[in-house]
């Protein structure tokens, strides 16, 4: 099983980058899927996630409005569209997935991780 996290890179501040999350091994159609980032310093944060026992879909405070999470089940690929990109956005960026995120933590026995991508904003 692989998640295998791209598009990172270095933009501006108010660009924009789409972050994508190609899966293999499994499909993961029917588990909670998330992006999570780190920057140097801080401990990983949820960014966006999409719960799957309702379907609804789920942003930090911080990125609402900006960041929009979606997904192609047939590609089994899941995305990140990141719009006005702040200095403050700047970090690795991970996939996720698991049996459930409730905001804080993965609920089950399995969560699987990518390898993360830089995203760069400079002001």
């Amino acid at each position: 099983v692989q998640l295998q996290a791209s598009g990172g890179g270095w933009v501006l501040a108010g660009d924009s980058l789409r972050l994508s999350c190609a899966a293999s091994g499994r499909t993961f159609s029917n588990n909670g899927m998330g992006w999570f980032r780190q920057a140097p310093g801080k401990g990983r944060e949820a960014v966006s996630w999409i719960n799957r026992r309702d379907g609804s879909f789920h942003y930090r405070d911080s990125v609402k409005g900006r960041f929009f999470i979606s997904e192609d089940i047939a590609k089994n690929t899941v995305y990140l569209q990141m719009n006005s990109l702040k200095s403050e956005d700047t970090a690795v960026y991970y996939c996720a997935a698991g049996d459930h995120y409730d905001g804080r933590q993965w609920i089950g026995d399995d969560d699987w991780w990518g390898q993360g991508t830089q995203v760069t904003v400079s002001s």
